[in-house]
């Protein structure tokens, strides 16, 4: 019998050639796939473009139909004959061609445009016909920071429009006008500076005309280069987690502007940080030579904040590597434990593995760790204790698959743009969306259950949510029988966590939370997103808990469209997790307790062993600072000194080291207090592999060199291990992936040249298969093959509102910055747009105050105290306080609550107790 599943083909007849093709796809498709290239211009062969068919620029002709048709929109039928090269088609695409190019505006040849390349292959490239009246030619708006619009060279092909409106979803571009005054406009006919747009740049980079620029092409047109690019270099963007492939246009040795490229995670798409955000590299304030620090100067910021290195001498690199290790090995002689290390989720794969096995091999101890510790340790440690994997079960792609989806505790649409493009599709094509989160964050517009619980309620919740889904008996037993365990105790413990008994705890109404759970439990597959408003709390691993429970019971993981997906914070926190940059686990999550796991490393490492003790965490390794345990650290691209909660309690601590080494690209808050700086490579500077969000392992490569003295992180640990007496001879980033092959079984079929050509998702089965991108669907890598439910009982945030501190204090990112704002603040369009420290209320908790946004208010915890500029936001909720931490000004971390979560061991930054003064009666007093 034929396979239903089989894909049909059918068979036409292509400029006198018979050719066979996958029913379904359009003439264009077909032809195209035959090495044939019919002109274009509103249609973009590219991920989430429909065809639209409006510009006529592609019409063939098919025998026995009165007219020509758009190849891009008509598919191809069994016995259809179509001619793309008769005389009747070019002529008609030659009209067309010519009839746009009346009204383009005058630019050089040599200038990267699609629409002139299809003219040129139209034979086109002057007109006959008259140009439009000057009266009606549109004005250049160069109202926003990093592009240009330029309507006259607008053919109206709405490529723009879908751009916005359909793959980044974000409904600002639209068409307006009527004959010949339709135009291109922002919102309701805004200059583009002043919409609602977040210069994702999608529209930009679909323009086939250059109506709509960067800004820093066009600035090069205006000064006589009309060349855009001298090269281009493929790599991955150096921010979030999504993982985005992106091309450098490098002009110059410079990189001029960056358009997105077709990876896995992104396919094209880009957002604001990704496409704008790349000249922090080339800020004046780059560190290009080691330093020293002069005897007897000062540590700590601001100490000459005229002259920021008055404190330094430069150094060679000889001198500061010798310095550097010196001060190591004292104190290792006296003690290996002195020495600690934090690496960097910033660097490569093969960065995060050589820092971990300095650590190891050279003092001879765990107490190593990454800013995995501050974000999602908390969703680690539940996943690793119920999975059996500490990484996604699906990629977040898989949500196309999905016919219902919760996200709670991110904001994706800020957070992880790009993969928020994803989830918006996806409500688009009708699928369920259920946001949950304490601030109404911008999915919540595109929900269909929109619960805005109360902070650190998250365990109530979703325990009353589960609790319905028992009740009413909508779980998917036959799934729980074959794949989990401890089912009946999660049954027995959800009896008391009724939505009824939890409505007055979480803030949500019972119909409310039940509604939500039939939603989610009658979906025949489902996903899970969430971020750090679940991890970070003292709670933080239970609520990981209950999400893993819920995906269980309802049977959504291990099959397409279902899965569990924590969102990744930085480029590379999963490659440099995976890579063994975590106090208790050496790459590929294998405990550091067992003999057997060590013993496998340092037989690669030709090395004696270490101990076998579980070493300190970020905020534990300051608080042994504080207790003389710790004298000297090792700091690589990490910013403790901002990133740290309670910020004063770690700027004191790093005061106090003997001896702290520093590898970073800025002279960042914790800089300040090193004793030798070493000058490192930025991303766009170095060769390296990542590892994102969705376990895809891919390729950066160079497309700038690092600027003076500055080098590759790798090049600077290595020569420093040799100064420590560690026999290392690696001379590149492909020799120290080998070896980590060697003990990741994450990385089997996956070869450095195989990642140069495509990216690949471990786990790999085959060297030509792409990776799993769903993984557990015959079973869980746990002892028994199933994965656990564990019960979750309510734990209170640490600190409650009280009538000294009454509000609740939430820390996250904003759009245009992103982690400490060492990067994103010294990038031209984003410091542009975002420049100065904020934060948000709800308004009428400000008109009960008696504050106008725009207004500095003092926010003051138990910890600090921080003054800041506020803005009126519904999204947030009464009487909390939103405040994003890029801001050294207005450091958040001097407020945040450093209680430990007793498993992932990560610290309650989302829920601080929090004083708000007006400024007016601070200075009154």
């Amino acid at each position: 019998m034929p396979d239903g599943n089989a894909i049909q083909q059918v068979t036409f007849n292509l400029n006198g050639k018979d050719v066979t093709v996958p029913e379904g796809l359009t003439i264009w498709e077909a032809a195209h796939g035959r090495g044939l290239v019919i002109p274009h211009l509103c249609h973009k062969p590219s991920p989430g473009y429909r065809p639209d068919g409006n510009c006529r620029a592609c019409m063939v002709e098919v025998e026995g139909e009165r007219t020509l048709v758009a190849s891009c929109i008509r598919p191809v039928a069994e016995g259809m004959v179509v001619k793309t090269d008769s005389a009747r088609a070019e002529k008609a695409r030659k009209m067309v061609v010519e009839l746009l190019v009346a009204d383009q505006p005058e630019v050089a040849h040599d200038v990267s445009s699609h629409f002139w390349d299809m003219a040129a292959a139209n034979g086109v490239s002057d007109s006959r016909f008259p140009a439009r009246d000057a009266a009606h030619v549109p004005l250049l708006d160069d109202s926003h920071v990093a592009m240009r619009v330029n309507l006259d060279a607008c053919i109206n092909c709405n490529l723009c429009v879908r751009a916005c409106r359909e793959v980044q979803v974000n409904d600002v571009i639209g068409m307006a006008g009527r004959g010949h005054t339709a135009q291109v406009v922002f919102d309701q006919n805004d200059p583009m500076g002043a919409s609602t747009c977040v210069a994702c740049g999608e529209c930009v980079q679909a323009c086939p005309t250059g109506a709509l620029m960067p800004a820093t092409v066009l600035d090069s047109y205006q000064h006589g280069d009309s060349k855009d690019y001298d090269r281009e270099v493929t790599s991955v963007c150096p921010f979030c987690g999504v993982g985005c492939q992106l091309s450098f246009k490098i002009k110059d040795d410079k990189i001029k502007y960056v358009t997105g490229v077709d990876g896995p995670a992104n396919e094209n798409r880009l957002c604001v940080k990704g496409r704008f955000g790349f000249d922090y590299i080339d800020h004046p304030h780059r560190l290009t030579k080691p330093l020293i620090r002069r005897e007897g100067a000062p540590k700590g910021l601001n100490v000459d904040p005229a002259n920021p290195l008055t404190h330094f001498r430069e150094a060679s690199w000889d001198e500061a590597l010798n310095f550097a290790a010196k001060g190591l090995a004292d104190l290792r002689a006296e003690k290996g434990s002195y020495v600690a290390g934090f690496g960097s989720a910033k660097c490569s794969n093969e960065e995060a593995y050589l820092f971990q096995k300095l650590i190891r091999q050279g003092f001879g101890h765990n107490n190593v760790d990454h800013c995995t510790r501050l974000c999602h340790a908390s969703s680690v440690s539940a996943l690793l204790e119920n999975v059996g994997s500490g990484a996604v079960t699906a990629t977040f792609n898989e949500i196309e698959n999905a016919d219902v989806a919760i996200v709670i505790g991110c904001n994706p649409i800020e957070n992880h743009p790009v993969a928020a493009t994803y989830f918006k599709q996806f409500t688009k094509r009708g699928g369920k969306l259920i946001v949950c989160d304490p601030r109404g964050v911008g999915m919540g517009k595109f929900a269909t259950h929109r619960l805005q619980f109360k902070p650190g309620a998250d365990v109530s919740m979703l325990n009353a949510m589960m609790s319905v889904i028992v009740e009413e008996e909508l779980y998917d037993q036959a799934y729980i029988d074959q794949f989990t365990e401890n089912w009946e105790e999660m049954k027995a413990h959800l009896a008391d966590y009724t939505p009824e008994k939890m409505e007055a705890i979480c803030g949500i109404q019972a119909e409310e939370l039940r509604a939500a759970a039939r939603t989610f439990a009658a979906g025949k597959a489902g996903m899970i997103f969430w971020g750090m408003g679940v991890s970070q709390h003292i709670h933080g691993t239970d609520n990981s808990r209950c999400l893993i429970s819920l995906a269980l019971m309802t049977g959504n993981v291990g099959k397409p469209g279902a899965g569990l997906h924590p969102l990744r914070g930085q480029n590379n926190v999963q490659g440099a997790s995976d890579a063994g940059l975590i106090p208790m686990f050496l790459p590929d999550y294998q405990s550091v307790t067992d003999d057997g796991v060590r013993s496998a490393f340092t037989s690669v490492w030709n090395s004696g062993d270490f101990s076998n003790q579980k070493g300190l965490t970020v905020v534990e390794i300051m608080h042994a600072i504080h207790d003389g345990d710790i004298r000297g650290m090792y700091i690589l691209g990490e910013n403790p000194a901002m990133s740290d909660p309670d910020v004063d309690h770690a700027r004191a601590a790093l005061a106090m080291l003997d001896h702290l080494v520093v590898q970073d690209i800025f002279l960042t808050e914790t800089a300040n207090y090193a004793d030798v700086i070493l000058p490192a490579s930025a991303w766009a500077e170095k060769t390296g592999t990542v590892t994102n969000t969705n376990r895809q392992v891919q390729m950066g490569r160079p497309a700038v060199t690092p600027p003076g003295e500055a080098r590759e992180d790798w090049w600077i640990e290595v020569e420093l291990a040799k100064r420590l007496g560690l026999d290392w001879n690696y001379s590149h980033p492909s020799e120290v992936f080998a070896e980590m092959k060697r003990n990741m079984k994450s990385l089997d079929n996956i070869t450095w040249a195989r990642l140069e050509g495509e990216a690949v998702t471990y786990p790999s089965l085959s060297p030509e298969d792409p990776g799993q991108a769903i993984v557990f669907g015959d079973g869980f890598p746990r002892a028994n093959k199933r994965a656990r439910f564990t019960p979750a009982k309510i734990v209170e945030p640490d600190e409650r509102p009280d009538a000294d501190y009454p509000f609740v204090l939430i820390t996250g990112r904003q759009l245009e910055h992103w982690h400490t704002g060492s990067m994103t603040r010294r990038a031209t369009v984003l410091d542009a747009v975002e420049p100065e420290a904020n934060c948000s209320m709800h308004p009428r908790t400000l008109r009960a105050m008696g504050i106008a946004p725009g207004d500095t208010i003092r926010l003051t915890t138990r910890r600090g105290s921080v003054q800041v500029m506020v803005r009126a936001d519904r999204a947030v909720a009464e009487d909390n306080v939103f405040l994003p931490f890029a801001y050294v000004e207005a450091a958040a971390n001097i407020l945040t609550n450093a209680a430990l979560d007793p498993f992932g061991k990560i610290p309650e930054f989302k829920y601080s107790a929090v004083r708000v003064e007006k400024a007016e009666a601070l200075a009154a007093e």
